[in-house]
């Protein structure tokens, strides 16, 4: 499986290559459409180490040129190491939960619903958990005020919870989108359901 820091990502990606081809297509194929002109990547080995070769469309040329990721920006990196953590396990017995912290970064804006599109497409064999600042990713209707849970800093407090009555009844009539509540502050939590909770990690005997 990918490490957390993606150190791993040319043995997965060869992994993927070999075992399951229907999985590394999917993820060229929303790459593709998340970077313009990339219209593949592969594990490559030099020596004894592994690394990525990405082909991409140059104009004037009959055949696509071949760069290291040396050579390629974070935000392609950055876009590889995402759709490889959401389906790397695609079609695995036992799938997990996959938790992306703001999967938008590095990213241009106009990716984010594309990055949308593959989130919802994974979670359909994967519990997907992201954290997110970003209004243009939750710029979707579709989205369920239910997969939302909103975070909000208070007097010293952090509280999390799901989206209060006003925010669910919003996106439920498609009233405003997720994302245009943030970009005006109202993707607030539940005040019942997100007060915060002291844990009792002791018990006292009797």
């Amino acid at each position: 499986m990918l490490r957390r820091d993606g150190s791993n990502i040319a043995s997965v990606l060869a992994k993927l290559e070999s075992q399951s081809p229907r999985v590394t297509t999917r993820i060229e194929e929303y790459l593709a459409k998340v970077v313009p002109g990339i219209v593949g990547v592969s594990s490559h080995s030099i020596g004894p180490k592994e690394t990525l070769e990405f082909r991409q469309e140059v104009r004037g040329a009959n055949h696509p040129w071949r760069f290291p990721a040396s050579n390629m920006s974070d935000g392609t990196l950055r876009a590889l190491g995402v759709l490889v953590a959401l389906f790397q396990g695609n079609g695995a017995p036992g799938r997990r939960l996959v938790g992306i912290e703001e999967p938008e970064i590095a990213l241009h804006p106009a990716a984010a619903g594309i990055l949308t599109d593959a989130l919802r497409d994974a979670s359909e064999q994967a519990q997907i958990l992201v954290t997110s600042h970003s209004p243009d990713l939750l710029d979707n209707e579709e989205i369920p005020a239910e997969s939302i849970l909103a975070v909000l800093s208070e007097h010293g407090e952090t509280r999390l919870g799901p989206l209060d009555e006003a925010g669910r009844t919003v996106l439920r009539d498609h009233l405003y989108t997720a994302g245009e509540l943030l970009r005006m502050d109202q993707l607030r939590p539940d005040p019942e359901l997100s007060r915060p909770r002291q844990l009792e990690l002791f018990e006292r005997g009797d």
